[in-house]
């Protein structure tokens, strides 16, 4: 069996109603452990963008999104809602498998974390509150190759839960059999983000601003534009967005091009939105335009920007042989001036200075004086 990419797990969405096109979303965690061992497990995994699956992995895909969120992209892909204490909500999500092979799969909750920028989903049942409110059934499935599953997740929020925003994720997890006589047990997780806000009320508004847009140019070349985002409002942000480039050298434009996906924003987080441009953009100036978007929020702002030149590879080679031809001439011109300096004769064996002693001068007013101190007219 082919294991997905590791530490990759795909997305879904909150909804109660309508059902999203099916498509295969993948993505898992590899899990070695030492020999002897059935079984290790890491500490956590990063929960990617979702992505579809490839051919012999195992994927996940929410099947159902609130009418009032049917718009919002990001509710196709994760569970995101916002629940009054001793609320249950139900999502249907479906588990498939494009492996060769029957497949054993499990699905269970687990908490999660947003951390320096990325959404992280523990590995195995590692709890927080919101798992302990989380429930899928059924939790087992046997999948046949190119087949699928069909589960419900089930969150029952307390009504004593506290209000907040709180992160957690639904795994569907295959492992192979454990080798006889001990050794190493590959496990495969794929999931669902759940993000749930809990308080009276609608749900606190999302908001977020572009703080700042700098260019910069890698020691190898290659452009980028970083955004400063910070998110000011009261959810989570996952970030997506474009950059155009325009009035640059010669009247040049270029792009769109595509900020690196899997940025989220923790409330009141500020992170770095990167965006990789082509080698061939000149130093500029340009004029630039980002556009961000978490959800159906967008904000754009504009700059005008350079990306430096890095390194000495910038400088046209005539001009680095101009260089090194004036550095070997002022080191010539040196060297000829030390050697004059030191074949000149010390100050004592030019002799004593040879005193003058004028005359007074005659009628004409001229005076010759020569070097044996006497004098007389011209």
């Amino acid at each position: 069996m082919r294991v997905p990419w590791p530490g990759q797990i795909c997305g879904g969405g909150s909804g109660r109603v309508p059902r999203v096109a099916r498509g295969l979303l993948a993505a898992a965690a590899l899990i070695a452990a030492s020999v002897g061992a059935p079984v290790s497990a890491s500490t956590a995994a990063q929960v990617a963008i979702a992505r579809g699956a490839a051919a012999g992995s195992i994927g996940v895909q929410l099947l159902d999104v609130p009418l009032s969120a049917y718009a919002d992209p990001r509710a196709r892909l994760y569970i995101i809602d916002h629940l009054h204490p001793g609320t249950t909500i139900h999502r249907r999500i479906e588990i498939s498998n494009t492996t060769t092979s029957t497949v054993h799969i499990v699905a269970y909750p687990a908490a999660a974390t947003i951390s320096q920028g990325a959404f992280v989903g523990a590995t195995a049942h590692t709890p927080n509150e919101l798992s302990t409110w989380t429930s899928v059934l059924p939790g087992a499935f046997e999948v046949a190759p190119d087949g699928h599953a069909i589960a419900t997740v089930t969150i029952a929020v307390p009504r004593n839960a506290p209000g907040g925003e709180q992160y957690g994720v639904v795994w569907a997890e295959t492992r192979s059999p454990a080798p006889a006589g001990g050794g190493i047990t590959q496990v495969s997780r794929v999931g669902i983000r759940l993000y749930l806000s809990i308080g009276p009320g609608g749900a606190p508004a999302s908001e977020f601003t572009i703080e700042s847009l700098t260019g910069k140019r890698s020691p190898d070349g290659q452009p980028t534009v970083v955004a400063s985002v910070h998110n000011t409002g009261g959810r989570a942000l996952d970030m997506s967005g474009t950059l155009q480039l325009s009035a640059g050298p010669g009247g040049l434009s270029a792009g769109p091009f595509a900020a690196n996906l899997g940025t989220t924003l923790a409330i009141g987080a500020t992170e770095p939105i990167t965006i990789v441009l082509d080698k061939q953009i000149p130093d500029g100036p340009w004029h630039a335009l980002v556009t961000l978007r978490s959800g159906l929020l967008q904000r754009s702002a504009r700059a005008t920007i350079n990306f430096p030149t890095t390194g000495t590879s910038q400088l046209p080679n005539g001009l680095i042989a101009v260089f090194v031809v004036l550095l070997l001439v002022v080191g010539i011109l040196v060297v000829l001036l030390m050697r004059r300096r030191r074949n000149q004769p010390p100050p004592d064996e030019l002799g004593p200075p040879v005193p003058l002693t004028p005359r007074p001068a005659d009628a004409s007013g001229l005076l010759d004086v020569s070097a044996s101190g006497n004098a007389h007219k011209p």
